[in-house]
């Protein structure tokens, strides 16, 4: 990818900051007008394995190096980094409705919200950041109700359903009804790089209709699979209410795109972290 090229490719936009900071949006949420943006690893400070942007203050990187990726991070976006919450991404379905009260919490090098994979407002001003590096970022937004979410799925947070749980709290908790609520599935390994273990494969067998197997696996000689995470999260979405035109998934595979994306699996575990976040 040539990166002195960046526009829109699909369903994303690439933007550049005049800080250097490079990161996507969504045509889905730029349309509703809700602030949003996925980083990479372009237009931080940090050095090595780190290279550049990485936010996370978790994976041994230099605390003040993590600090001001967030302030370059939030500038290019438009948000008030001191003010972001972070998950605390344990691979459950757990969900926080976070308040005046929480802004903040994690931006000090604590961890996140404890044991909470999934963040949901309906207070303006405050940032909702998960974290991703092959694993699936999930944005939600509601434009009616004027609530927005922010969640953390892995291969085990979509097994067990979290885009679903993510809608019945939207739709129970928050008083949102199914048919305004706008979700993207974000920039994440794609199906032809993500290959899993039978054991692994069992559980989506288990999670899901027969006649969509297919849809989301693919047998390979070595008795492995490829899991399509994107059609699997697609698929929750749709079956739990929201309209296929309220959906979009991503166009850019993270394990395809070393320069550009943090991947676990292409670094072996030796990288920072990515981030999503949105703010009503």
């Amino acid at each position: 990818m040539d990166l002195n090229k960046l526009d829109r490719v699909g369903r994303t936009t690439f933007n550049t900051a005049d800080n250097g900071v490079v990161y996507l949006t969504f045509d889905l949420l730029e349309k509703a007008g809700v602030r949003h943006g996925f980083s990479t690893r372009k237009g931080g400070v940090s050095k090595g394995i780190y290279e550049s942007m990485n936010l996370s203050f978790h994976r041994g990187d230099e605390f003040g190096n993590v600090l001001e990726n967030h302030r370059l991070f939030a500038d290019a976006v438009g948000y008030d980094y001191r003010d972001t919450v972070f998950s605390d991404q344990i691979h459950l379905t757990n969900i926080a409705r976070v308040t005046e009260e929480d802004k903040g919490h994690g931006m000090r090098g604590e961890k996140g919200i404890p044991e909470m994979d999934g963040l949901v407002t309906d207070i303006p001003g405050i940032p909702l950041m998960t974290f991703y590096a092959d694993c699936v970022p999930l944005l939600f937004y509601d434009p009616a109700r004027g609530v927005a979410g922010a969640a953390h799925a892995g291969w085990r947070g979509t097994a067990a359903g979290m885009g679903k749980c993510m809608v019945d709290y939207l739709h129970n908790n928050m008083g949102c009804n199914r048919d305004d609520i706008l979700a993207v599935i974000g920039p994440s390994i794609c199906m032809e790089c993500y290959e899993v273990s039978a054991d692994v494969a069992e559980q989506f067998f288990a999670a899901f209709p027969e006649e969509e197997h297919g849809n989301i696996l693919l047998k390979k000689e070595n008795g492995a699979y490829l899991l399509d995470l994107w059609e699997a999260n697609r698929l929750i979405l749709e079956r739990s209410g929201l309209k296929s035109g309220h959906i979009q998934s991503p166009d850019i595979c993270t394990f395809h795109n070393p320069e550009l994306m943090i991947s676990h699996r292409h670094t072996g575990g030796m990288r920072g972290n990515m981030a999503a976040v949105i703010m009503l």
